[in-house]
């Protein structure tokens, strides 16, 4: 059931790259994403109440579960919500037939890679995937064909590749302690085998290892300052791809550091690959901080709220402990699922304002008020505000530090966190708030502006009030889906969960 669960994506990418009627390929869409959930809903049950599951080269235990179900119920999200996504695109002129027709194979296959990474027992195979999701997602992010979008694309395959040969050569030099210790085994790079093997492995060769994973897989991760391609990338994508991008495809590569870190820890002890975690995240927090009071376009800026979450995420492994951890590995899922909600809802503010500039969007809450609901709880969740899963999950990393007394730490925690708040309710407020405008385009120039209504245009320019009133209710429900998860989460974490997070945490 492993491998199709991997098939499953592949398959309905297939299908629809073949089909030419639009309607249905957007049906077969929704029944391999939903297929999909359901066999990855199975085989969570199986993992989860009987243990793991090893079935050749397809390995799942609780990490990979975890993961998986993040990967595949975004992903699941994200194929409801494109529908109407990219209708709206297509209807007003955006994209033609063809384009259309591209975007369901890659969306699907993209799902697949990360589906790869996550069921894979060989490390061989997890570097190949995590490459393979570099490859079918940069035809996403230059999906538009405009110079930003594709100067974006080329710019995240140059980096991320640049990065993944830094992995390959980690990956070169842990089959080679690995078949040092083992002998030539066919099974060198298989994870299992190499963690109840770790004791033999050489110390000397592990740090080098790890050091190359950690840096390679840390540019896929976002962490400053390998971080250079999220940005452009994250704001230059499709909305739906931008959530996968943010929610799904850096825990991908998080998921490789980690499996990596486990190794380690048996290796060469906690102390190592802690540090490189604690490093790298708080100069993440603090970098994205910067960043975030200053930047002008709302897509940018959920784009570096990823950077801030994978440090704080990082943090929490580097502090180490069962609490730090735990609440590391509780914000992954908390940070995809309020991420995914905040892009669905700037996706709408963007297809009914037509700009990414903050200063340009005004009075959301006048003309979407639904989305401006949700966009609002969304921003207070991602911000740390209760009763929101993400202030649980960080303030157990604060609990962690204050636990195992690293007071400065936890001093810059809290100052960056407040400052980030700070940041984005100011953003978000100038959004949400005020008089919507009325959006006007020069004859001479075609240059689009926007002017607060009862504010005449010039007589150049021809002038047309934002319409209101929401353009999918389809996405509504699924904003309303992640609300409910966040908010059920932040109140009360339900037994089973918090015993299945304390189950992986033990990994570590």
């Amino acid at each position: 059931m492993i491998f199709e669960l991997f098939l499953t994506p592949i398959i309905t990418g297939v299908v629809c790259f073949l089909l030419k009627n639009k309607r249905v390929i957007e049906i077969v869409n929704v029944l391999g994403a939903s297929v999909m959930l359901a066999l990855m809903v199975i085989i969570a049950y199986q993992v989860f109440v009987f243990g793991p599951i090893l079935d050749g080269d397809w390995y799942v235990d609780d990490l990979s579960a975890y993961f998986l179900l993040i990967i595949v119920f975004i992903g699941f999200l994200v194929s409801l919500y494109s529908i109407d996504y990219i209708e709206h695109d297509y209807s007003t002129g955006e994209i033609s037939l063809p384009k259309l027709r591209s975007y369901y194979p890659f969306l699907h296959v993209f799902i697949g890679s990360m589906i790869l990474i996550c069921i894979s027992n060989n490390l061989g195979i997890v570097w190949v995937a995590i490459e393979a999701t570099t490859l079918t997602s940069a035809f996403l992010v230059g999906f538009y064909n405009k110079k930003a979008s594709v100067e974006a694309a080329w710019k995240y395959i140059i980096i991320c590749s640049a990065g993944i040969v830094i992995a390959l050569l980690g990956t070169i030099f842990l089959y080679l302690t690995s078949v040092t210790a083992l002998g030539n085994v066919p099974d060198a790079l298989d994870w299992t085998t190499i963690v109840a093997n770790a004791d033999k492995l050489d110390p000397s060769l592990m740090k080098i290892t790890f050091v190359l994973i950690f840096i390679g897989y840390g540019t896929k991760f976002g962490l400053v300052p390998m971080h250079t391609w999220l940005p452009d990338a994250h704001s230059q994508a499709p909305t739906p791809i931008s959530a996968l991008l943010s929610g799904v495809l850096l825990n991908c590569a998080l998921y490789g550091i980690l499996r990596y870190h486990i190794i380690a820890i048996r290796v060469l002890g906690v102390g190592f690959s802690n540090n490189l975690f604690l490093i790298f995240g708080l100069l993440s927090l603090v970098t994205a901080m910067f960043f975030i009071l200053i930047v002008k376009d709302y897509k940018r800026l959920l784009a570096y709220h990823s950077i801030e979450h994978m440090g704080i995420i990082s943090i929490g492994f580097g502090i180490g402990g069962p609490i730090a951890i735990f609440g590391a590995i509780f914000h992954v899922m908390n940070h995809s699922f309020t991420k995914s909600l905040l892009f669905f809802g700037s996706g709408n503010i963007l297809q009914k304002y037509g700009t990414r500039d903050i200063e340009q969007v005004k009075g959301v809450g006048k003309v979407m008020p639904a989305t401006a609901i949700f966009f609002m709880m969304g921003m207070f969740a991602l911000t740390g505000c209760p009763p929101f899963s993400i202030f649980v999950s960080e303030i157990t990393i604060l609990n962690g530090m204050i636990t195992q007394q690293n007071y400065i730490i936890a001093g810059v925690f809290i100052a960056t966190i407040v400052a980030i708040f700070a940041g984005f309710v100011n953003h978000a407020g100038d959004m949400i708030f005020g008089e919507p405008l009325i959006m006007v385009r020069s004859s001479e120039e075609g240059t689009p502006a926007l002017l607060t209504q009862g504010e005449e245009p010039p007589k150049e320019v021809k002038g047309t009030p934002v319409a209101r009133g929401e353009l999918s209710r389809t996405s509504l429900v699924i904003m309303a889906v992640l609300i409910f998860a966040i908010i059920y989460l932040g109140v009360a974490i339900p037994a089973w969960f918090n015993g299945m997070i304390a189950g992986i945490a033990r990994l570590f």
